[in-house]
């Protein structure tokens, strides 16, 4: 805990890349930093904070001195009306990234310091910023304080994305036509990357499953990976078990690299009690009723069914998951959002719903950490976003996997293959595989062992965030060497 007096606290200022699943895990650090004596402010912006003022109350963040929140425009349109309640576009946001959010920034960490002039808040002594926000590292140096880099992903997206470079100039992307993404092309092994191991192309980030030669998200990437450089101070949320080979590769190129995760358990680890335990930065409105319903289930007895902040299918698609789901007569709670369904809204046949009524729950969003945790939940249906991933493996949960796009086949792959705590769906998702997959995870013998080393990985991410473990202890050396340098 803090042992600074108020005027001589470190003060470090926090940017996420602007989407649900970046702000989480950096928020999470947020917290533990300021339960280790520092200042916050957390820059969102204007869009998400308006988002995130809605779905926690407008007073919801008064009160917390040391514990800021400020904001910057993204320099995007904003939308008409206020139906400005999902994520906006990626592409957009990332052209918008590079070309308009370093003045704003800078212009906000200037403000920070007149104030500290006049004694109500401390110097702003370092950055802790999204790796995709690279425009920060420049900001640092004008600035001249210490500017670490989160990366809120796997250890082993970070190495694919230094290594888009190589993509391009192998020829394996832009793919020539759409037909590549078909026709076998994908199966094509990447075996020039060390510290991976029987990666395909299939497996990587499907940013490269591009046919535009100037494809927004790839070149987006390239221009991150061109920003870092070996002595750029890098920490990771993931842990040595889960990806020893390529964290070790990372090691060698970045000699300043921490494992610190994974999050949630390191949080868990704090007393629940601090200051800031009612500090949430979900963007949507959770139903907390649906831990009441969990309450009526037997243990290990339900499926947790949640595709994550950006994914969307089509209203096919959604209905062959929900046959699926219902022809297994096991109970099951579904997260739809609002925006699912590509081009409408969901609506589900009074058929489906009457055979579902007494077994399955649909709510929009949900404290998901606290579902995973739930005793009656056996089973997670994922899209395999790293946050979903990392809070799975905390709570001991084995995972069904439908990766959609971005670093998700890249998780999915470790899921099933390496770590063998998971059964990959086909994209073309069919309501006779749901059906059969779901009853093998909650009911069969594979899904027994997928749960017996889902809880080994909890245990073993348990003791690297413990105090003395290797986790807990790469967050005290990266605060004491880097973030706290000039104090």
């Amino acid at each position: 805990m803090s042992t600074f007096s108020d005027n001589k606290k470190p003060h470090a200022v926090l940017i996420p890349y602007p989407a649900q699943g970046h702000i989480n895990p950096l928020f999470k650090l947020a917290k533990l930093l300021h339960l280790r004596g520092f200042h916050i402010t957390f820059v969102n912006t204007e869009y998400n904070h308006k988002r995130l003022l809605k779905s926690r109350g407008s007073n919801a963040f008064d009160g917390f001195t040391d514990f800021c929140f400020e904001t910057i425009p993204d320099g995007l349109t904003p939308m008409d009306g206020d139906g400005g309640d999902v994520t906006q576009d990626i592409p957009s946001l990332c052209q918008s990234i590079r070309k308009n959010f370093l003045k704003p920034y800078c212009e906000l960490l200037s403000r920070l310091n007149e104030s500290a002039n006049i004694g109500l808040v401390p110097h702003v002594t370092c950055l802790v910023s999204d790796c995709l926000m690279a425009f920060t590292i420049q900001a640092a140096k004008q600035f001249a304080i210490p500017n670490v880099l989160f990366f809120p992903s796997s250890a082993c997206s970070l190495l694919l994305i230094l290594h888009f470079h190589s993509f391009v100039e192998k020829g394996l992307t832009p793919l020539k036509d759409e037909s590549y993404l078909t026709n076998g092309y994908l199966e094509t092994k990447v075996d020039w990357i060390p510290g991976l191991k029987n990666f395909r192309l299939k497996d990587t980030i499907d940013y490269i499953r591009t046919t535009n030669p100037n494809d927004i998200m790839l070149e987006f990437f390239i221009d991150v990976a061109d920003r870092i450089h070996r002595d750029s101070t890098i920490i990771l949320n993931t842990f040595v078990e889960l990806e020893n080979d390529v964290i070790n590769t990372l090691l060698s190129m970045f000699p300043s690299l921490y494992a610190i995760g994974p999050l949630p358990s390191l949080l868990n680890q704090t007393p629940s009690n601090h200051q800031l335990a009612s500090l949430d930065s979900n963007l949507w409105k959770a139903d907390t009723k649906c831990l009441e319903w969990l309450e009526s289930k037997e243990p290990e007895s339900v499926v947790y069914v949640n595709f994550g902040s950006i994914t969307v299918m089509t209203l096919e698609q959604l209905l062959e998951f929900a046959w699926g789901l219902a022809n297994t007569k096991k109970p099951f709670l579904w997260i739809i959002r609002h925006d699912l369904v590509i081009g409408g809204s969901v609506v589900l046949s009074s058929e489906l719903m009457n055979e579902i009524s007494d077994r399955g729950l649909i709510t929009s969003w949900c404290p998901q950490e606290k579902v995973l945790n739930h005793p009656s939940v056996g089973g997670f249906l994922t899209h395999c976003g790293w946050n979903s991933t990392t809070e799975s493996i905390c709570a001991g949960v084995p995972m069904l996997c439908w990766p959609f796009f971005a670093d998700q086949p890249t998780n999915s792959r470790f899921i099933c293959n390496e770590w063998e705590i998971g059964a990959e769906i086909d994209t073309n998702v069919k309501r006779d595989e749901v059906e059969k997959v779901v009853n093998e995870l909650m009911v069969g013998e594979k899904g027994k062992k997928m749960r017996q080393k889902a809880m080994e990985l909890k245990k073993k991410a348990e003791e690297n965030t413990s105090p003395g473990g290797c986790s807990y202890l790469n967050l005290d050396k990266v605060i004491k060497e880097v973030l706290l340098k000039q104090n």
